[in-house]
């Protein structure tokens, strides 16, 4: 009978901002721990918050093998601990940001109301089991988000911006303001050509669910039958990736213990669909290549999921993919998404036009159509080697639209 507990260390600290003034303070800290024993190719957990005695709560995990969640494969084993941490942030610095931050926007831009917050988190996650393995992950990071309303608008918000850092540099935080609301209220046209510039998180929910193991295997993927063969542009490959630069609060393992080597695993290389993603029991279910893709589940068996995916930047800034060509950049869209077949459609409530560095002015509503194979194949431009606009990854893509 082999023994495994997963931990996880939870910590966040968040000033509220309302009506550009600091309405709250509120903390959150939390610890959850997950007891497992494994016998005759079964698991018995048992799963607690707080604190609890381990050898009681190992016993709670013995008697809930009658249970008879099946489990019948090897632990992982190795030792490794990694620490992103940067820096620490105290109440009182937290706060003494929030009260700068305030107060930059209040003086810098009084025609605007304001609201968000700023927060700190501090996350660990951590594993061991009974054949040595013992892996810990910890980071943290501070994080400003901001809703922007102009005093004479009539809708609720008008915008959002934010930025995240390990080590907060405040001067980052201003620029990326000024560029938000400086010319906010300068009107311009669309251009005739759409070129969308965002954070392309939101566009990969569709590949998170078509290179799904088990969507592929059952026919219900729209590249099931298409492993091995080109399916998007030469420039496009697409990466899971929880290296140290590329990822936030999220462990170097998986939910069984598994470990990527370079902790990154590529599933389409320049265009060519390379795998789907599985767990141990997806890959043993359909004969298909194991890939360390289990997720964390605290209350049951891991279940397949664990994917960070990130599309891999090119070698040209965000103002060199453009050529001289605008961009759009949407901050408020809400509504729609990818459908069945692929089609992306999203009415855009807040868009700014940029010129790959800077905001020009801001666009009139509109909405956006796409295909996924499109947007990742023929229109695809690349994702920038800077962060021009977001202090993270952005996308440049050829886009439809309506307005």
């Amino acid at each position: 009978m082999e023994r495994e507990l997963i931990t996880s260390e939870y910590s966040y600290r968040e000033v509220k901002i309302e009506e550009t003034k600091i309405k709250t303070f509120s903390k959150d800290d939390r610890m959850n721990r997950s007891f497992r024993v494994y016998d005759g190719g079964y698991a018995g957990i048992q799963f607690v918050q707080g604190s609890a005695d381990e050898d009681t709560c190992y016993k709670k995990a013995q008697d809930n093998l009658i249970l008879k969640r099946p489990y019948k494969f090897p632990l992982e084993t190795g030792v490794r601990h990694r620490d992103k941490t940067e820096r620490e942030y105290s109440d009182k610095e937290l706060m003494e940001i929030a009260r700068e931050a305030v107060t930059y926007l209040e003086k810098n831009y009084p025609d605007f109301i304001f609201g968000g917050e700023v927060s700190a988190v501090r996350e660990v996650k951590s594993m061991s089991n009974s054949l040595g393995l013992d892996y810990s992950n910890t980071d943290g990071m501070l994080n400003i988000g901001i809703s922007f309303k102009h005093k004479d608008s009539k809708d609720i918000t008008d915008g959002w911006f934010s930025i995240g850092q390990r080590n907060f540099d405040f001067k980052k935080f201003t620029d990326m303001a000024d560029n938000y609301l400086s010319n906010f209220t300068n009107m311009v046209e669309l251009p005739e050509e759409l070129i969308i510039q965002r954070q392309y998180y939101g566009f990969l929910a569709k590949l998170d669910e078509c290179l799904n193991a088990e969507n592929l295997a059952l026919g219900t993927s729209l590249l099931t039958g298409m492993i091995g063969e080109k399916v998007f542009a030469d420039s496009f490959s697409l990466t899971h990736d929880v290296s140290d630069k590329e990822t936030w609060c999220t462990p170097f393992f998986d939910g069984e213990g598994v470990v990527q080597p370079d902790d990154k695993r590529i599933y389409i290389k320049n265009g060519v669909l390379i795998s789907g993603y599985a767990d141990k029991f997806t890959a043993n279910k359909y004969g298909v290549p194991h890939t360390g893709s289990a997720g964390f589940g605290m209350t049951d068996v891991p279940y397949n999921g664990n994917v960070n995916f990130r599309i891999e930047r090119s070698g040209k800034t965000v103002k060199e993919l453009l050529d001289g060509r605008l961009s759009v950049v949407p901050i408020m869209a809400a509504g729609g998404g990818f459908n069945d077949k692929g089609e992306y459609v999203t009415p855009v409530q807040t868009a700014l036009l940029s010129d790959g560095e800077r905001f020009l002015g801001r666009l009139p509503e509109f909405a956006i159509k796409g295909n996924m194979f499109d947007m990742f194949g023929k229109n695809f431009i690349g994702v920038g080697s800077d962060d021009p606009i977001f202090n993270d990854k952005q996308i440049i893509v050829k886009m439809d639209y309506s307005k």
